[in-house]
Parts: structure tokens; C-alpha cells; sequence
């Protein structure tokens, strides 16, 4: 057998060999412990979530399923991680909202969001809480819009910083109502919270988990929730879209994302693994406790989440005046 012949039979059963790899390894997948990169702090809603999810995936897979934060720059340190990982189906990244927002709040990232990541699934999809300081005698939605159309900017509403949920959340419902209300930025959404109780800022919109506690204690008034469906928690409020915003909706989601080039056979393992999760007692006892409901589903499906969001935010931040940093 001539040089030229061997080399050309070598070739041929390398690149067989690669392609037929990732079957096989799919198969005995997992062989190593796996890691969920959360870009954000520990001890934050994101992370109970995926350390949550992460016990429950150890004890199916039978293989150690760690959290590993990655805070800072409004998540984009933890994404860009995600997005350079191997596509090995070992590094998952546990995704929120601000992978939607970010596209349009900044001018330039070090990843594509539409090109570098895979989606797995969406884990459970939650609400924030229209709320206002106990001073101001507004008590239904129909009254506060009524209120800042009749003084356009006297009414003032705080969040955690320009892009975050609770600022969108309110430019949203801002742009929907034709109404001006002024922004007030904290560092944090419980500086925010601690203003609307003592009545420095007149209106506050958080996720209901955090707010449970102050409108339970009466600390502040709540008027109804941004999905389109009330809460299990919180059954009393309307949505906003009951409230008369026509169509209003914010939901507050998390979900599991891989690098792009993860093999679809180690996808639809990890999002079979994942549905199953959603299923066991103790991760959807967490999600419903905290305000929310577990969604699973197909990869499909959360790709589709994904564009959908991605667009209408886009358009709220345009219309907001927002201009990327």
C-alpha cells in the first residue's frame, strides 16, 4: 500500500472517528462532575435556583453538580465564560432575563448572544410586584395612572440600576400607559424598597418573593403582579392586565443554557435530565415557595422565549430613551 493511500485511510477513520465520538460518549455521559455558571452573587435569586436544581441533578446523574458565580458587569462576565466553554455538555450556565436585555443596553459584548449559546430549557417563570409607599393614597392601577397623567414626573419609582428588572419592568408600564414617571436608581433593589417604605419614592416593582414579606407586614401597598396570571402566593392581586393595561406582561424567568456546538444528543440529555428535575418535590416545592412555577419544556421552545424577549425589550429600551454604554 502505497504512502499516499495510507494517509488518505488514516485521515478517513480520524474524522470517522471524531464524528461517531460524540454518540459514544453520550452513552456513558456524564464521567466527571458537571458546573452551572451563575453570572451573578452568591445567595441572589438566580442562585438558590441553580444550586437548587444542581442537588437534584447530582443525585440523577450520579456525578457532583456545582455553582460557580461569576458576578459582575451585569452578568456578562459569567456569559462570556459560558460562551468560550468547551461544548462538552460539562458547563451549563444558568440564564435570566439580563441575557435579553443586555443586547440592548450595551454597545458592545464579548459574545453573540443569538450565535454563541445553545438553549436547554426554561426552568421556572415568576412575577414582579407593583408596589407603592403606604403615604401615597392611590389604591388600584386605574388611580395611579391616572395620577402621573395629571402630573407628569411627580411621581418617582426606584430599582437596582438602568436595565435591571425593576426598571424595565416600570418602563414597560410607563411606555404601555403613556404616562412620565421619574427613575431613581440605587445600587441595590433593597435600598429601593427601604425608600418606598418610608415614602421617599412613591412606587417600587420586585420580584414577589422579595416583596412577600412587606406587603404580609403592610409596608407597603400592593396593587397587582406583571404576569398574566395571578400568583398562588398572592391570589388577592390582579395582574396588571386585569387592572386595565391591556395586554401587560413582565414575566421574571430563569432557565439553562450551553455553549454552542454542545452536541444535540447531550442537549436533549440535559434537557430530558432537567424536566425531570422540575418534576421532584423539592425543586418545585422552591419555585412555587418563592413566588413562581416550574415550566420545563423543549429546547425549542425556550429558543423561541428567548427571540421573543430579546425583541420586546429591545423596543421598550429604545422607547425609554436608554442609550446603550
Amino acid at each position: 500500500m502505497g504512502t499516499a493511500i495510507r494517509t488518505k485511510l488514516a485521515f478517513f477513520f480520524l474524522a470517522f472517528g471524531t464524528v461517531t465520538a460524540y454518540p459514544a460518549a453520550a452513552q456513558n455521559y456524564p464521567t466527571k462532575p458537571l458546573r452551572i455558571i451563575v453570572a451573578s452573587a452568591a445567595g441572589g435569586s438566580a442562585d438558590i435556583a441553580a444550586r437548587t436544581l444542581a442537588g437534584e441533578l447530582s443525585l440523577q446523574l450520579g456525578k457532583q453538580v456545582v455553582v460557580d458565580n461569576r458576578p459582575g458587569a451585569s452578568g456578562i462576565i459569567g456569559l462570556e465564560m459560558l460562551a468560550h466553554a468547551a461544548p462538552d455538555g460539562y458547563t451549563l450556565g444558568y440564564i435570566t432575563t439580563s441575557f435579553t436585555t443586555s443586547p440592548s443596553l450595551f454597545l458592545k459584548l464579548p459574545y453573540d448572544s443569538a450565535k454563541d449559546f445553545q438553549p436547554v430549557i426554561q426552568t421556572g417563570s415568576g412575577a414582579n410586584v407593583l408596589a407603592l409607599t403606604p403615604s401615597l393614597p392611590v389604591r388600584s392601577v386605574k388611580e395611579l395612572i391616572e395620577q402621573a397623567r395629571a402630573k407628569p414626573g411627580g411621581l418617582s419609582f426606584g430599582s437596582a440600576g438602568i436595565g435591571s428588572s425593576q426598571h424595565l419592568t416600570m418602563e414597560l408600564l410607563k411606555y404601555m400607559t403613556n404616562t412620565n414617571m421619574l427613575h431613581v436608581s440605587y445600587k441595590g433593589g433593597p435600598q429601593a424598597i427601604t425608600d418606598v417604605i418610608s415614602g421617599q419614592v412613591h412606587i417600587v416593582c420586585e420580584f414577589s418573593s422579595v416583596m412577600l414579606p412587606y406587603i404580609r407586614s403592610g409596608r407597603v401597598n400592593a396593587l397587582g403582579v406583571t404576569s398574566l396570571k395571578r400568583l398562588a402566593v398572592l391570589p388577592e392581586l390582579p395582574t396588571l392586565d386585569e387592572a386595565g393595561i391591556a395586554g401587560y406582561e413582565h414575566t421574571v424567568w430563569g432557565g439553562v443554557s450551553v455553549p454552542a456546538r454542545t452536541p444535540r444528543d447531550l442537549v436533549l440529555r440535559l434537557n430530558a435530565e432537567i424536566n425531570k428535575a422540575l418534576k421532584s418535590p423539592l425543586v418545585s416545592k422552591l419555585i412555587v415557595d418563592r413566588g413562581g412555577t416550574p415550566m420545563g419544556g423543549t429546547p425549542e421552545q425556550f429558543t423561541v422565549l428567548l427571540r421573543k424577549e430579546t425583541e420586546k425589550w429591545g423596543k421598550v429600551i429604545k422607547a425609554a430613551g436608554i442609550n446603550p454604554q
